[in-house]
């Protein structure tokens, strides 16, 4: 058993020691090749929205309202709607996942990046130190805020009046035509005093303007008040959003949000409202004129893996039922095309910045 032990070891070190003696009478120590992996960038676009949700309370006396003081087609069922007011469209950039390449050999001691990690420069500190983009999206909705308005708040008349003898002294609801009656007089009432202080004053008999101007304001805001309780109240709230999206390098439209009646601006994913779409229409022609221009003969193109964008420009729209909310032509840099950079260029003697943002060339100078 030892000499079975014994030879195990033996043949496990001769190949061994043969392998190192042979490396080291070659005097050839083995290559490594490694890189600097690195993206292009991608353009996404970023839509600003501004809504405004109407909301419409019905008043208790909607029903009394042409019969007491002559207004005719009230409404008399709540209601909520949305409108969209304003909207913004802005782009960032942010690494492309399907654009990742690797510099290899001596080329990626000589690149630098950008915080995102995109290429930014070669031989040159380039535009490396531009700051990272913050991107935020707001896709709820603020609570409401209680302005204290109550329709109750302008009745006089209290819901129930005692009783008497005539029915054992119990309670009576007060009926909502009598409420709606006397809510009634009160609005005639505000009219007429109105008149009344009006007629004073061009009589002389009210020599303080501020206190004449002040009681006529009272006077108007309790009448508007009274009439709320027939035609009902409209409040109005205003919501921004923002919505991100980011395009495939063909793609010509998507659905970047919804509008519904009851929700508001709510995302695309929400199937409760109607689609806003955004809609890209590339320049015609640029795109197949860059691929012709930068294809290249060079059978070694590309081997140091240095790869750089010519964006493409394109005009965006935002829609919604067949009427443009907003438009905007911008730089797009996945609707242009990629080259590999002339080898020529990478042995050293130029320096290159690239725009973080495009992926495009910014500048090429001889050191």
């Amino acid at each position: 058993m030892r000499y079975l032990a014994l030879i195990i070891a033996v043949m496990i070190v001769v190949p061994t020691f043969g392998q190192r003696k042979k490396k080291d009478d070659d005097g050839i120590a083995p290559a490594y090749v490694e890189g600097i992996a690195y993206a292009l960038p991608r353009t996404g676009i970023k839509v600003h929205v501004e809504a405004i949700r109407e909301k419409f309370e019905p008043g208790p006396y909607a029903a009394y309202a042409q019969q007491l003081l002559g207004i005719k087609d009230v409404r008399n069922r709540a209601s909520v709607k949305w409108s969209v007011s304003a909207v913004k469209i802005e782009t960032f950039s942010e690494p492309d996942p399907q654009q990742v390449y690797k510099a290899m050999g001596d080329i990626a001691a000589t690149i630098s990046l950008a915080p995102n990690g995109c290429l930014a420069g070669i031989n040159s500190a380039g535009t490396a130190t531009m700051p990272l983009q913050v991107q935020s999206n707001k896709t709820f909705q603020q609570p409401d805020l209680d302005d204290g308005f109550s329709f109750d708040y302008f009745s006089d008349t209290p819901f129930l009046i005692p009783g008497d003898s005539t029915n054992n002294f119990r309670p009576t609801a007060v009926g909502m035509e009598q409420k709606a009656a006397e809510a009634a007089q009160r609005v005639l009432d505000c009219r007429m005093n109105q008149y009344d202080l009006a007629a004073l004053r061009i009589d002389g008999e009210y020599p303080d303007g501020k206190a004449y101007e002040v009681s006529l304001a009272e006077l108007k805001r309790t009448e508007q008040n009274y009439i709320k309780l027939f035609v009902g109240r409209t409040t109005t709230k205003t919501e921004t959003y923002s919505f991100d999206y980011v395009p495939e390098a063909n793609e010509k439209n998507a659905v970047i949000f919804r509008i519904s009646d009851e929700n508001g601006v709510v995302p695309a994913s929400d199937l409760s409202g109607k689609p806003v779409m955004v809609e890209f229409e590339p320049v015609a022609g640029l795109l197949a004129k860059y691929q012709a221009e930068a294809a290249s003969e060079n059978p070694d193109a590309g081997y140091d893996g240095v790869y750089y964008r010519m964006p493409g420009v394109a005009n965006i729209s935002v829609i919604y039922e067949l009427n443009k909310l907003a438009s905007a032509r911008a730089t797009i840099a996945q609707f242009g095309a990629i080259a590999p950079l002339p080898e020529d260029l990478l042995g050293g003697d130029y320096s290159i910045e690239f725009h973080p943002e495009t992926g495009a060339i910014k500048a090429v100078q001889l050191k």
